[in-house]
């Protein structure tokens, strides 16, 4: 499989008019192809270069979701990573056997600027393997705000009123929900931004799923997720075209009104950002609601991490990376790439003081209490690879909210025990 490879162009282009020499050490990296990281990774790397001149950052990219996981998987198990890569953080990350795979970055200077929050999601062993790139995510529903203006609608802040609101778009001859199952992994956010709502109402639900205590297709709360995806699919609320469309469609029919509702993860404020720019004040974002109007917050994902693996090439060039990551600097360059998305876990990088709305609307989550919870992958090192085949199955009518739930608690255990947990 061929992969696509980006350069520090504007740093290079910079030295070629300065008559710089040639950049010594070439530092390769893996990302994920999404447009936003691309771009969120142009940004650093011209940053990084244009302040060490003798290292050029080699951008190369994977795919998303559990292709993009093997892919990882499979380079760590040969021998043939790159010196540096990004990659989840919690459940995933822990999947990658980090005490034999990764160095240990425990001692990296730029340790020292890391929000204490952040560490243990890329913790293993008392070791830390990594640093945070890009914010703190919301996972909830991006709305088109002219949209809820014509329409009269109001933030809806149960999921029944959620329901009706699309009933009333539908009504209205418009797409309510947009489903991009052509990216299997956009399939899998009502069951994963629903964690919030679980917690609220099973406060011990983690500690009892990594015990093997307690099951989705049993526990009425969580089963609630699968439900949601059940739900909107009989109700005929999703874009025609919502098995093949693609991520990146998605974030544009939300931007430009063609499906008012798109279930995703608040990085996606940077696709809109790039892709939709004229559009980018006509999205607005809520919290996935729940039952209980007196519950209503959101579920967090962690910043991804930056890693490196133990056969890393070039070692002490790819540390300045990664010091430069945990600073400022660091997320000055994320900032002026692909806009503010969010608080970074890296002391000293505040807010701006403009932001979009989408970020005016889930800034409050996280300044108030309780309203906000991780969402369980940052919780449980339990999360199985086959979620976004079954929520594909569960959103496209052909499997039950039931049997989803079900089937997806036999996957996690063949995690569970590959990862050797205790009462598997």
């Amino acid at each position: 499989m061929k992969h696509m490879k980006y350069s520090g162009l504007v740093a290079a282009a910079l030295m070629a008019m300065s008559g710089a020499a040639q950049a010594e050490v070439t530092l390769t990296v893996l990302i994920d192809n999404a447009p936003n990281t691309v771009a969120q990774w142009e940004g650093i790397s011209a940053a990084f270069t244009a302040a060490n001149p003798d290292i050029v950052l080699e951008l190369e990219t994977r795919p998303g979701g559990g292709e993009g996981d093997n892919i990882v998987k499979t380079r760590l198990a040969t021998g043939e990573m790159t010196d540096v890569f990004a990659y989840n953080s919690g459940s995933l990350f822990q999947a990658l056997n980090p005490e034999a795979n990764l160095l240990d970055l425990s001692d990296l200077e730029g340790q020292a600027n890391v929000l204490d929050s952040f560490k243990p999601t890329v913790s293993a062993g008392g070791k830390v393997y990594g640093v945070p790139v890009g914010s703190a995510m919301g996972g909830g529903i991006f709305y088109h705000r002219p949209t809820y203006e014509e329409l009269g609608l109001s933030i809806p802040m149960t999921w029944a009123e959620f329901m009706e609101n699309n009933a009333k778009i539908k009504e209205a001859g418009k797409a309510a929900v947009g489903g991009t199952f052509g990216a299997t992994w956009t399939s899998q956010l009502f069951v994963l931004a629903d964690y919030f709502n679980v917690q609220a109402q099973v406060p011990d639900f983690a500690e009892k799923y990594t015990a093997n205590e307690i099951k989705y297709a049993t526990t009425p709360a969580a089963v609630r997720g699968f439900e949601h995806l059940q739900e909107v699919y009989e109700a005929g609320v999703m874009n025609a075209d919502y098995g093949a469309a693609t991520f990146e469609e998605g974030v544009a029919m939300v931007a430009t009104g063609e499906v008012v509702h798109y279930p995703m993860l608040t990085f996606a404020i940077g696709a809109i950002a790039q892709n939709n720019p004229d559009e980018l004040n006509d999205v607005g974002f809520f919290a996935q609601p729940g039952d209980d109007p007196n519950s209503n917050g959101l579920t967090v994902w962690m910043p991804g991490g930056v890693y490196m693996p133990k056969t890393a090439q070039n070692v002490e060039e790819g540390k300045k990376l990664l010091n430069f990551i945990a600073s400022v600097a660091g997320c000055d360059a994320q900032t002026e790439a692909t806009g503010f998305q969010g608080p970074y876990l890296v002391k000293g990088c505040d807010a701006p003081l403009d932001v979009v709305p989408s970020v005016a609307d889930m800034m409050p989550y996280f300044e108030a209490d309780g309203r906000t919870a991780p969402a369980l992958e940052f919780l449980s090192p339990v999360k199985g690879p086959a979620l976004e085949q079954i929520t594909v199955e569960v959103g496209s009518g052909i499997r039950s909210a039931a049997d989803g739930a079900a089937l997806y608690d036999q996957d996690v255990e063949k995690q569970a025990k590959q990862l050797g947990l205790p009462n598997w």
